[in-house]
């Protein structure tokens, strides 16, 4: 009966041994999958911030071969912030989603509208600047029934969203900018573009003196988009909160005159 007993207990212990040895396989292994799922420590890992844009001053456009920009200079600040270098790529904004989850970019950071298609597929930030959606036309068009028009809009943009919840007729664009070479060129009547925008790039002393704004359309946020469940967002709010108390935030507002649509951080 005591032998019995003896190697009762050892088998005991040795169940009990391999039990605590499967907990600790199993927390180690938790561990790894929840470093390996940090976006902040794969966007570290690599050097670099990929930022999906498109042509759309104030807030991505190029000067002297150069992005620059409301959102590019911020970008451009929060990568050195977290210790990586910035590259920006130009993307379809119909397909911004799909270069997300492909990690062909890290974030969408373009003056982006925070929809309910936005952000249900994305990690959002917290908004940092009001704007509208707004119809810019030539100066002499008649803008008294806009269902008359032909629209140019950014495919998949909230222009374009703005026009088909309205049924207006659009002609479909790569971005904004094109958007309002063709007003310009007599191949659409109007456009549907953000305020933000219409007010950097028409009237007086800009490329685009004949075009008024006429309506809005919509009222609206922006954000920055990261991959679902992104940890980066977290720090992105943080470093957005850091510079809006430090006066950072406010300075680059004025610089690209977009301080009277700052969101309080």
């Amino acid at each position: 009966m005591k032998r019995l007993a003896v190697l009762f207990m050892c088998g005991a212990m040795l169940f009990s041994m391999a039990g605590c040895s499967g907990s600790g396989s199993t927390e180690a292994s938790k561990g790894g999958q929840a470093q390996a799922d940090s976006d902040l420590k794969y966007i570290k890992d690599k050097g670099s911030l990929v930022v999906g844009i498109t042509d759309f001053e104030p807030m991505d456009y190029k000067k002297d071969g150069d992005w620059i920009g409301f959102d590019a200079d911020l970008a451009k600040a929060f990568a050195e912030k977290i210790g990586v270098k910035c590259e920006f790529v130009e993307i379809d904004w119909d397909s911004k989603i799909m270069e997300l989850d492909g990690k062909t970019i890290d974030c969408v950071w373009n003056g982006m509208t925070l929809t309910d298609e936005v952000k249900s597929s994305m990690s959002c930030s917290n908004p940092y600047l009001d704007n509208a959606q707004i119809v810019v036309a030539k100066k002499d068009t008649d803008t008294s029934d806009l269902s008359k028009l032909t629209f140019a809009v950014e495919s998949g943009s909230a222009g374009d969203k703005a026009a088909q919840e309205k049924s207006y007729q659009t002609v479909q664009v790569k971005d904004q900018a094109t958007a309002l070479m063709e007003v310009e060129a007599g191949t659409s009547d109007a456009a549907i573009i953000d305020a933000l925008m219409a007010g950097a790039m028409i009237g007086e002393g800009t490329s685009y003196e004949d075009l008024v704004t006429g309506e809005s359309l919509t009222s609206e946020q922006y954000g920055v988009g990261f991959r679902k469940n992104s940890d980066v967002t977290a720090e992105l709010n943080s470093f957005l909160k850091e510079c809006d108390g430090n006066g950072k935030l406010s300075e680059l507002a004025a610089t690209y005159k977009v301080d009277k649509a700052l969101i309080k951080q």
